[in-house]
């Protein structure tokens, strides 16, 4: 397999750019290039791709995707620190989601509260403008 970066762009879905990023922060190793400096890539490259875009799909950082990486190199060793990784994603979507849900409730009541009146009467946007007026402690999700 002798691929163009274009072609490897296609075949997994990641665009041209990040696949330089991903070259750059030593993800993805650099490919052997042509005479024309034109970059060459193999299965395994398109392998490692399909990885990393998988793991970012599922909302790794690029560190643990880092980690899984390494660890998929060395297949005969235990997968307890893939579990811990995985495990430490895992914490962090309840986290966001718990975060979302009480701020799903929080918007829910504002829009409730309406009363469709003036501007100055929005409750809307008297929330807003008074964070104690909130229901729930809230913060940023993310």
């Amino acid at each position: 397999m002798d691929l163009s970066i274009g072609e490897l762009s296609r075949r997994v879905a990641v665009k041209v750019p990040t696949i330089r990023y991903y070259e750059q922060i030593g993800l993805l190793p650099s490919p052997p290039r042509t005479e024309g400096r034109q970059r060459r890539y193999g299965a395994e490259d398109v392998s490692r791709l399909s990885f990393i875009r998988h793991a970012r799909d599922l909302g790794f950082e690029v560190d643990a995707i880092r980690e899984l990486l390494s660890l998929s190199a060395r297949p005969d060793q235990p997968c307890e620190p893939a579990d811990q990784i995985v495990l430490r994603h895992l914490t962090s979507v309840e986290r966001r989601i718990a975060q979302l849900t009480l701020l799903r409730s929080e918007l829910r009541h504002m829009v409730e509260e309406c009363r469709h009146g003036p501007v100055r009467e929005c409750r809307i946007i008297q929330v807003l403008a008074d964070h104690e007026q909130c229901r729930h402690e809230h913060g940023k999700v993310g």
